[in-house]
């Protein structure tokens, strides 16, 4: 699964919506995904080894957004 993917299952778990009808560039907090949340995705992350800012996640919540810099924090 791919780090795109895999994130978009993610974060459907989160808001409780089907991963099929989330796309790239929805704004995920709108969707219902509240600072709390990203909160607890950048404590996940950071333990996985990869440096992730909620900051960065705030100023772009998309999955697109989150997924570069997913992909660019694990290089």
């Amino acid at each position: 699964m791919s780090v795109k993917e895999e994130l978009r299952s993610t974060v459907a778990d989160l808001v409780g919506a089907d991963p099929a009808s989330l796309a790239d560039d929805d704004n995920l907090v709108v969707l219902g995904l509240g600072s709390l949340e990203m909160m607890r995705l950048v404590t996940r992350w950071r333990r996985a080894g990869l440096k992730v800012e909620f900051r960065d996640l705030a100023a772009v919540p998309t999955i697109s957004a989150w997924s570069a810099r997913l992909e660019e924090a694990s290089a």
